[in-house]
């Protein structure tokens, strides 16, 4: 009697039905690899609960969605055209975030074929290969690495104009984008320094206001994680 409950109002006589068990058995082992997944990414980062939701429960929904889809290839095909057309997100994530997301949907996949040992498996080799990369050293920016945001007029030459102050309070810096903002009257020039130790970046600050008539400046690290 259970098992008809669940039976498609379209399902053929003799046509094989997903058991509940079995149906329940694939969303608890892929809740199971979201969760690792989502632990992974908590690990030495930044993170929001609804994002760690998302994470939680996203292999879950792609196994649901695989498992009524198996063996129809019409549907199949309709479905991963509803997926192409979704935007997770109103703003770009950061690659990290990306790479999360696509190895939730891997672990849902999987499990939705019936690998269920698969799927957590996966989910945990690639979710100690995150942790890993994120302990090592190996391309995390340097601490002392930020992105300077500068506000000049129009009138004011921005190849000379700071190169004195950056000299006296950076080891490093890079001029590495220009942009016209307020109809043209105003730069915006974003600069890569590398700020030296010991030295205060509020002096710093204040000498770059007197030379730029007290526009905005902006000195940044969390812009630089972000693109990075």
């Amino acid at each position: 009697m259970l098992d008809k409950i669940f039976n498609g109002v379209f399902s053929l006589p003799g046509e094989a039905v997903i058991k509940p068990k079995l149906f329940l058995v694939c969303i608890l082992a892929s809740l199971v690899a979201g969760i690792i997944i989502a632990a992974s990414y908590t690990y030495k980062g930044r993170y929001t609960k609804s994002f760690l939701m998302t994470i939680c429960i996203l292999p879950a929904v792609v196994c649901a969605v695989i498992m009524m889809v198996n063996g129809n290839i019409g549907t199949g095909v309709a479905v991963a055209g509803a997926f192409s057309l979704v935007r997770f997100r109103s703003t770009p994530g950061s690659a990290k975030e990306i790479c999360t997301i696509f190895i939730a949907m891997g672990a849902g996949l999987i499990s939705g074929m019936g690998y269920l040992a698969y799927s957590i498996l996966f989910a945990f080799i690639l979710s100690v290969i995150t942790v890993v990369f994120k302990a090592i050293r190996i391309g995390r920016v340097k601490e002392n690495t930020k992105v300077l945001l500068i506000t000049i007029p129009e009138d004011l030459n921005y190849d000379t104009a700071f190169e004195d102050i950056l000299k006296k309070y950076t080891s490093n810096y890079e001029l590495f984008e220009v942009k016209t903002s307020n109809l043209g009257s105003l730069f915006k020039l974003k600069y890569l320094v590398d700020t030296k130790s010991g030295v205060s970046e509020k002096d710093m600050i204040d000498e770059l206001r007197c030379r730029n008539g007290n526009l905005e400046i902006r000195l940044s690290t969390q812009e630089l994680n972000d693109e990075l």
